[in-house]
C-alpha cells in the first residue's frame, strides 16, 4: 500500500529550528511556511475535486502533487477509492505517528465566490476537507525538510469517501496501519459557524462522536391503479407504518440516559398520482454514543421493518449502508498532542474538553484500532459572517 517519499521538498529552513525535537517543533507557528497563507494548496486542493464514493476518478491529491511538479509514486492507491498515503522516514529511530485528513467533496453546487471554489459547479467543500487536506499537504513540506531530524516515522493518510463512511474502512482493510505498524494516529477537522481560531474541541474521557449505522428498506407489495386499493398490497402505506413504528424504538425502548437518534431521511415510492407502486424505499441512520444500545437500535430496525410488514402481507429487503462505532480517543494521545500544541505560539489557544456530538465519523474506526486523537479546530468568525 505505501511508497517511501524519497522526493526533495523546499529547502531553506530557518537555522534556528535546527537541533530542535518533537512534533511540536515541526508544528511552531512562525514557522516560515505558515507564515504564507494556505490558499495556494487550498486552491489547489479545489481544482480537482473528488465527490464522495467517487471512485472513477483519481485522487485529487496525486494531481496536485504531478501539477506541483512532485513524482506521483510518493502516494499508492488503494482499490476503488484511490486514497493516498505517504510515508516520511526519520533518521533515528521511534514510533510511527499517522496523520489524517479528508479530501473528498459533496455533490453540491458550491456559492461561496471564493476563489478556491470548486470549479465544476456540481461540487463542493462545504465541510472543510479541502482545509483538511491543505493542512496535511502543508505538514508533508515541513516534515519532509526536517525528516533528519525526525525520529521515527509518519504516515501521511489522505482518505477519500468520508463523508459516506467508506474511505477509511476501504484503507484499514488494504493495509493503511501496516509496514511499519502504526503507534498513535491524530486527525483535525475544522468547524466553522461561531466557532472562532483558536478554540479547539477535544474529548479524552468518553465519546466524542457516535456511531452511524446506515439503512435502506424496500418494501415490496403489489401494484395497482389507485381507484381499485383493495387489489394492492400498498407499500407506501405499509412504509409510512414502518416509520411510526421506528419512532417508537427511541420513544420507548431506548435507554433514556444513552444518546440515541434514529432518523428517516428518504422516503422514496411511485410515479403517478393514481398509480400504487409495487415498492417504496425507505433509507435512514441511526446513531448511538453506547455499543450496547447501538446493537439494540440495529436489531429492532429490522425486527420492526420485517414484522411491520408482515402485519399488511408485505415484505421487506434491508441493505446496510455503512457501519462505524463510536469515536472514543484515547486520553494519553490526546493529553500529549494538546500539550505539543500549548507549546506553540498559536493565537487565542483555548482547548475545551468533553464536547460530544450526534455526528459521526469513520476515522472512529481507526482510533478503535490504535490509539487515536481527533480534535475540531475554530475556523469560523464571530460577527455576522458565523452565522448561518
Amino acid at each position: 500500500l505505501v511508497s517511501t517519499i524519497t522526493e526533495s521538498m523546499p529547502s531553506g529552513l530557518n537555522s534556528r529550528y535546527q537541533g530542535e525535537d518533537g512534533l511540536a517543533v515541526l508544528m511552531r507557528s512562525d514557522h516560515p511556511y505558515l507564515q504564507e497563507p494556505l490558499s495556494r494548496e487550498r486552491y489547489l486542493a479545489a481544482w480537482h475535486v473528488q465527490v464522495s464514493g467517487g471512485g472513477d476518478k483519481e485522487s485529487a491529491v496525486d494531481q496536485l502533487l504531478a501539477q506541483q511538479g512532485e513524482q506521483r509514486h510518493w502516494f499508492a492507491h488503494v482499490p476503488f477509492f484511490q486514497a493516498a498515503v505517504g510515508i516520511l522516514r526519520g533518521t533515528r529511530p521511534g514510533k510511527t505517528v499517522l496523520l489524517r485528513a479528508d479530501m473528498d467533496a459533496l455533490p453540491m453546487p458550491e456559492e461561496s465566490g471564493e476563489p478556491f471554489a470548486c470549479p465544476t459547479g456540481e461540487t463542493a467543500h462545504a465541510c472543510g476537507h479541502d482545509m483538511h487536506t491543505a493542512m496535511l499537504l502543508t505538514a508533508a513540506k515541513m516534515l519532509k525538510e526536517n525528516e533528519d531530524a525526525l525520529c521515527g516515522t509518519v504516515k501521511l493518510m489522505f482518505q477519500p469517501a468520508e463523508e459516506t463512511f467508506e474511505g477509511a474502512r476501504d484503507m484499514l482493510e488494504n493495509g493503511l496501519l501496516e509496514n511499519p505498524p502504526v503507534d498513535a494516529a491524530l486527525a483535525y477537522h475544522v468547524a466553522a459557524g461561531k466557532s472562532p481560531v483558536g478554540f479547539v474541541m477535544y474529548n479524552d474521557s468518553g465519546v466524542m462522536m457516535a456511531s452511524v449505522d446506515g439503512f435502506e428498506i424496500t418494501v415490496h407489495g403489489h401494484g395497482s391503479h389507485g381507484a381499485n386499493p383493495n387489489l394492492a398490497i400498498d407499500p407506501i402505506n405499509v412504509g409510512v407504518h414502518i416509520h411510526l413504528a421506528l419512532q417508537e424504538l427511541i420513544a420507548r425502548e431506548s435507554d433514556p440516559t444513552k444518546t440515541c437518534v434514529l432518523t428517516i431521511g428518504q422516503f422514496m415510492a411511485g410515479t403517478a398520482a393514481n398509480i400504487i407502486p409495487d415498492t417504496a424505499v425507505l433509507r435512514g441512520t441511526i446513531r448511538t454514543n453506547d455499543k450496547k444500545a447501538r446493537a439494540l437500535l440495529v436489531r429492532r430496525m429490522r425486527e420492526t421493518a420485517e414484522r411491520t410488514a408482515a402485519v399488511y402481507n408485505a415484505t421487506v429487503e434491508i441493505r446496510t449502508l455503512s457501519e462505524v462505532c463510536p469515536l472514543v480517543c484515547d486520553k494519553s494521545v490526546t493529553d500529549d498532542m494538546l500539550r505539543y500544541m500549548g507549546a506553540l505560539n498559536i493565537p487565542n489557544f483555548t482547548p475545551y474538553g468533553g464536547i460530544s456530538a450526534t455526528g459521526s465519523e469513520d476515522f472512529a474506526l481507526v482510533a478503535e484500532r490504535v490509539p487515536s486523537a481527533m480534535m475540531y479546530l475554530g475556523a469560523g468568525y464571530m460577527d455576522e459572517r458565523g452565522q448561518y
